[in-house]
């Protein structure tokens, strides 16, 4: 909701109370944008040293200070002035922001972070919404204000709404000096009480971080023990087929290769003893004699070493 002050509203002040061209008054409202990531970047210097939520309440006090030296400011003033400001108010707002969306996402799991972004962002967006009505209806409400207690003097030459002031403005060479001057002041004023309305906003902002904000922001640790994926793969996936293929075959073929190798085994053996129980009786060698060779087979001698001869 605060940048919508700035964001809408400065660049119609520029150029109508300053005198600005656009791409000048651009420039001012980009004064923002350099100290802002600047300051996030350096935010966690801050944070964590004095934690998340103290952090944020540094920013936006900070923020609502400087939102209520706006209206301050001398009119017309010069460029510097407002671009000082929104210098100021970016770093403010750097150290608001991060801190809060890092105390967010250290709070819930990985699983669970990119919904808690989400819902700040879409939160944010919401709030912008929101002031943008809010801070054009009060911006529209002082010009009319400001144009029914015009002088009479200067009733005919005065537009009758916020977007004819600046239209009007943008050609002062039309209007009366006097005219030219109260129009002015009319959108000073107007975008005065929008700083204002965004200040009461920041100590808004402030005293609910008080009351609603833990005051150290837990801390989710994800289990490293923990499968990426909480359920089971369904059994008709190909991933539980290949696994169940897997733990099966090697199993059966095992439990088969066990049940077959005895029989394999056994064939020789028992080929062996029906070759031995079926071959026919021979005559037993007769004992080792005294001139019987190893096998107990006598040799081709006789027992006088001479050649065998006849009985006779």
């Amino acid at each position: 909701m605060l940048m919508i002050a700035p964001t809408v509203f400065l660049p119609t002040y520029a150029q109508s109370v300053l005198g600005l061209s656009p791409t000048a008054a651009g420039f001012v409202l980009s004064a923002m944008t350099l100290s802002w990531p600047v300051s996030a970047a350096l935010s966690n210097r801050v944070y964590l040293r004095i934690g998340f939520r103290q952090s944020a309440i540094v920013g936006m006090s900070l923020a609502a200070l400087i939102l209520f030296a706006f209206p301050l400011l001398p009119y017309p003033g010069a460029a510097w002035q407002p671009a000082l400001i929104m210098l100021l108010l970016g770093g403010a707002l750097g150290l608001f922001q991060l801190p809060l969306i890092v105390g967010v996402q250290s709070s819930v799991g990985w699983a669970e972070r990119g919904t808690a972004t989400g819902s700040i962002l879409f939160c944010r967006q919401v709030g912008q919404s929101v002031g943008a009505a809010l801070f054009g209806a009060a911006a529209n409400a002082t010009v009319a204000a400001r144009l029914a207690d015009a002088p009479d003097s200067l009733g005919g030459d005065l537009p009758d709404d916020l977007d004819s002031v600046s239209r009007a403005l943008e050609h002062p060479g039309e209007l009366s000096a006097e005219a030219a001057d109260y129009l002015r002041r009319t959108v000073d004023d107007s975008v005065d009480h929008v700083y204002l309305g965004a200040a009461l906003a920041a100590v808004l902002t402030v005293l609910a971080l008080l009351l609603l904000a833990p005051r150290v922001f837990p801390t989710h640790v994800d289990d490293p023990t923990t499968p990426a994926t909480d359920s089971p793969a369904p059994s008709g996936t190909p991933a539980a087929t290949a696994t169940s293929a897997a733990s099966d075959v090697p199993a059966a073929s095992a439990t088969s290769a066990a049940s077959e190798a005895p029989a394999t085994s056994e064939a020789p053996a028992a080929l062996n003893t029906s070759v031995a129980l079926d071959a026919p009786d021979g005559p037993e060698p007769p004992a080792d004699g005294p001139t019987g060779g190893p096998t107990g087979e006598p040799t081709s001698g006789s027992a006088s070493g001479g050649p065998r001869g006849d009985a006779r």
